[in-house]
């Protein structure tokens, strides 16, 4: 399905009638400072995308300035939650809120839509080591969600290509995250908040100190520390919502609640009761006689009636965390202008995420599928179903296999009580996959600033760390249950010993670790005179070492327990050299041009080349441009030794289902409409992304208090490093299977079977390798609009700022077609499904008068289909089932109303009120007008299969409304 785009002149001219209105005042991002603000000489800086320091931050690429006084002002608790507002942070971003995620816990920034890989995220303008699991098992990213409040001075966001001067990653842009750089005093900040829909209370305190004038005293030495915990948000305690409802028999579709038995699920659902089934019995699930439930408070009437369901009361909608967070600074300076800089960090998040669903005795992990750290799959004891021989204590909580007599049955017996199968949830789990990750990132970096030759100098080294220690619960060891079971030790209703529960359910651990160690050598200089302006030039080198060492945990790999997490261990060397120069050849003309080699000893080279260029004819316009070639390196996950699983697109079984119909004659109704596992494995032989990218914008200070700027982009990356499965033409999944055995069959008869032996034993996995394949090409044109004005009678200041996205196209080639995905739900395999809506915007209106000052900041998202034709989502029918295997409405005709997302704004409003020179009070409420999400039925990144938002783009819906107060005290 393909989409009108908008043409562009109207998307400008809409941008800029946009602008015009909201010329209320300056965003929360900010490109300049206030209007008004001189000073007798200039104050130079080096802005994120050069190497070149300046004294005008409107450069010719696009930059979004965040300053610490933007963050206060935003009302959030954490930098994750900032950045995930901003405009143009698009599809493929991670947020904490998906806990299914490979990397659940941590939070990315994917600019353009072009994914957390594509987004080079830096401190201090220097390489951070990446988190140390994988954003779908594939892409490096540095975490956000861990560093701390008030630890950073300013953020700035590079909105183009920046591999000329930064490397591998920079692809759709830069984030330059810069902490602060010297503290004077004691300052002491305390908050706290809690949702108004319950859970969620969040708590933050801090406290900074430093010492020492660098400009008086020659040095300054400071500390500060942060301490922020957040409650949990279960999916339990918002479920009286409709996108936290399974049932959606009310809205056309099916019912989803654990335990009601439905066609879906061939009418046997694990309910809160265990039972026992006889499938061979005469009527099949329609005849009472061929269950027995173990518990009383169920029966056969109440299971069929619904009435036997189970609550979900283990998945997090915002999982609970812990942010502990320290970093000293020491600067000196030394002699001759020289400088010397230390800053150590230790930054530390633990957070538990889980899978949100009860443990079954037979419904989950079927095929005991493991990997080991070779890639070799073991297919553990795991199978569909449990069966018991003649006579057999099945525990201690079943007493016999006898059933209520029935005319079919007249001696109350099952028939056949060697085929009877257990159904039902293991008691004493609490959590399904839980993990509890403790992350710990540290950082020790040296920067030696000075002058020597005529050059300025700035040489660095750091050593950085990302080390994870997961702490897993909630999985089965399923050969230690079923020989409980069949021993008869377990009992299926509860009560047993912690000492057979560690047996059945095993809690153990498992860690990984991500080093990155760098050292930068800088120099800029002016050259000479060269037209109307001299002519600079800065040159460096770059060095790192990066490994990654994630090894499966211990259980997983001796096949005792299902998958846990991937693993990784590999390691990568990259050696560069780069230079940038800048020019005015003529009046108002300013040129740079800049180009990078890097070397990595994983494939080979790679040379990227940049140029751009700012025409300033007049104080009130700016003309800007920039062109640049990009590079994504193969990372150590997809060269080195590495493993994981994942599901791609329902399909049937070709050989137990080759018509695709559940009840046709000689189908086995399990094997219809599945999700097989596929094995990720690695390849040596890949070649790095590349990519090409332009802006073009202008800069508009038509008056002294406005300042705008618009800037159209494009990019294309080719050679895109994706799986084979669904990428390649010619790729065709050789399945592994397991053993036959007797299995439902099909009569052909409505919905009758009987045990049979099939023709071929279930689909366990197939493998897919990494290869170079397929492009994505993205455009659009993002707009920031600031303005200030002065109130008369001195009633006080008021600003207003508007960034604003809108995406014309995003295009994705996959097997040699192209898709237009613009507007849609794809690309839906990447991290979740968040979609690419096309328009992103944020509006902040800030008013000021004396001690006061009040901020509110509008986040909007526009609305979307949930149609991904690149994976066969091509009308309403196919949204839920074939884009994020959900199951909604399969099998019945979808509304039309859930064929798209609605859009989404959420309005949070701060203040801060200066009570005395040393103290003042902030107060904030975070979706003041408590807007829910828009039910998303097409994507499957958030808290568990219950619910039905978009975790990415709309959490702050799912959370609801926010309160929170705090004090500041300086002395």
């Amino acid at each position: 399905m393909m989409f009108k785009l908008k043409s562009m002149p109207s998307a400008i001219w809409c941008m800029i009638a946009t602008g015009a209105l909201a010329a209320a005042a300056p965003a929360m991002a900010q490109t300049t400072e206030a209007a008004g603000a001189t000073s007798a000489s200039p104050q130079r800086v080096v802005v994120t995308g050069s190497l070149i320091s300046r004294t005008d931050t409107e450069t010719p690429t696009p930059v979004q300035v965040l300053t610490a006084q933007d963050i206060q002002r935003s009302g959030k608790t954490s930098v994750a939650e900032l950045l995930n507002d901003l405009a143009a942070n698009g599809a493929g971003t991670l947020g904490t809120g998906f806990s299914g995620a490979f990397a659940n816990g941590a939070a990315g920034v994917s600019l353009r839509g072009l994914t957390v890989g594509s987004t080079l995220v830096l401190i201090d303008g220097h390489r951070m080591s990446p988190y140390a699991i994988g954003d779908d098992s594939q892409r490096s990213f540095v975490d956000v969600s861990n560093i701390p409040f008030d630890a950073v001075e300013s953020i700035e966001v590079l909105k183009s290509g920046a591999s000329s001067l930064y490397g591998s990653d920079a692809v759709a842009g830069v984030i330059n995250i810069k902490l602060k750089k010297n503290f004077q005093g004691t300052r002491f900040s305390a908050e706290a908040g809690n949702t108004q829909h319950g859970g969620g209370a969040t708590k933050r305190a801090s406290i900074s100190t430093g010492i020492g004038d660098i400009d008086n005293d020659g040095y300054n030495a400071f500390i500060t520390a942060e301490w922020r915990h957040q409650d949990a948000i279960m999916v339990s305690d918002r479920d009286q919502y409709a996108w936290d409802n399974r049932d959606w028999r009310s809205r056309g579709g099916n019912n989803l609640t654990l335990g009601v038995p439905t066609s879906l699920n061939n009418y046997l659902s694990a309910g809160r009761s265990p039972f026992l089934f006889n499938p061979t019995g005469a009527g099949g699930v329609n005849n009472a006689a061929n269950f027995q439930f173990l518990d009383p408070s169920c029966n056969f009437t109440l299971y069929r009636a619904g009435g036997c369901s189970v609550r979900d009361t283990y998945g997090f909608i915002q999982p609970p965390t812990e942010n502990l967070n320290l970093l000293v600074g020491m600067t000196k300076k030394l002699s001759n202008n020289w400088e010397l800089a230390f800053k150590g960090s230790m930054f530390k998040r633990d957070s538990t995420n889980n899978r949100g669903v009860p443990l079954g005795f037979s419904a989950l992990n079927y095929n005991g599928a493991t990997t080991l750290n070779n890639g070799v799959l073991t297919n553990g004891v795991g199978a569909t179903n449990t069966q018991f021989a003649p006579g057999s204590a099945v525990g201690a909580g079943i007493v016999n296999t006898f059933v209520p007599g029935t005319a079919t049955n007249p001696d109350g017996t099952l028939v056949n009580p060697a085929n009877a199968r257990l159904y039902g949830y293991v008691p004493g789990i609490d959590g399904n996959a839980q993990q509890d990750n403790s992350s710990t990132s540290t950082r020790f970096a040296l920067d030696l600033t000075g002058q020597a030759w005529g050059w300025d100098i700035n040489l660095a080294g750091g050593l950085t760390k990302v080390k994870v220690n997961i702490d897993y619960s909630g999985y089965l060891d399923r050969a230690a249950l079923y020989s409980a079971l069949r021993s008869g030790a377990f009992n299926v209703l509860g009560n047993n010993s912690p000492d057979l529960m560690s047996q059945v359910s095993p809690r153990f651990g498992g860690s990984a670790e991500s080093k990155l160690n760098y050292v930068d050598l800088v120099g800029s200089r002016e050259l000479m005179q060269l037209g109307a302006g001299p002519l600079a030039l800065a040159a460096g080198v770059h060095w790192h070492k990066r490994t990654w060492d994630a090894p499966a945990s211990p259980l997983t790999a001796n096949g005792q327990v299902g998958n846990t997490s991937a693993f990784v261990m590999g390691d990568e060397t990259n050696t560069a050299a780069f230079a940038e120069l800048q020019a005015t050849p003529i009046k108002n003309v300013e040129l740079h041009l800049s180009s990078r080699y890097d070397h990595y000893d994983t494939y080979g080279k790679s040379f990227t080349p940049a140029a751009s260029f700012k025409w300033t004819p007049s104080q009130m316009f700016a003309l800007r441009g920039t062109f640049a070639r990009g590079f994504r390196a193969p990372n150590p996950a997809e060269t080195g030794n590495a493993g994981s699983f994942f599901q791609y697109q329902g399909l049937d079984d070709p050989i137990l289902c080759p018509t695709g119909q559940q009840y046709a004659a000689g189908s086995v109704p399990t094997a219809c409409g599945i999700t097989p596992a596929y094995v990720q494995t690695t390849s040596r032989n890949l070649s790095p992304e590349k990519s090409k990218s332009y802006t073009l914008g202008v800069v508009l200070q038509p008056i002294r208090e406005l300042n705008a700027t618009l800037d159209y982009y494009k990019i294309q990356v080719n050679n895109q490093i994706v799986t084979a499965a669904g990428n390649d033409p010619n790729y065709v999944p050789t399945f592994v299977r397991g053993p036959i055995n007797p299995i439902e069959i099909a009569t052909g008869v409505g919905e009758g079977t009987v045990i049979g032996t099939p023709a071929a034993g279930p689909i366990l996995y197939a493998q897919s390798s990494y290869i170079n394949a397929g492009s994505t090409k993205t455009s659009g044109l993002e707009a920031d609009v600031n303005y200030r004005w002065r109130l008369p009678s001195d009633m006080g200041s008021l600003r207003a700022g508007l960034s604003f996205a809108h995406t014309f196209s995003y295009e994705q080639s996959v097997a040699g077609v192209t898709y237009q995905l613009a507007g849609t739900q794809g690309p839906s395999v990447v991290s979740g499904a968040t979609g690419s809506p096309k328009n992103r915007g944020q509006l902040s209106l800030t008013y000021a008068r004396g001690p006061l000052d009040v901020t509110a900041t509008m986040n909007y998202t526009s609305r979307f289909s949930t149609l991904d034709p690149s994976v066969g989502g091509t009308d309403c029918a196919s949204t839920g089932y074939d884009v994020g295997g959900r199951t909604y409405f399969y099998g019945v005709e979808q509304p039309a109303y859930y064929c798209h997302v609605a859009s989404f704004t959420s309005t949070n409003l701060n203040m801060n009120y200066k009570l005395s020179q040393n103290l003042s009070l902030k107060a904030s409420i975070l979706n003041l007008f408590d807007r829910e999400p828009p039910i998303d039925v097409g994507t499957y990144g958030n808290s568990s299969p219950q619910t039905s938002y978009n975790a990415s783009l709309h959490q702050a819906g799912a959370v609801g409304r926010f309160y929170s107060l705090g004090l500041n005290y300086v002395f």
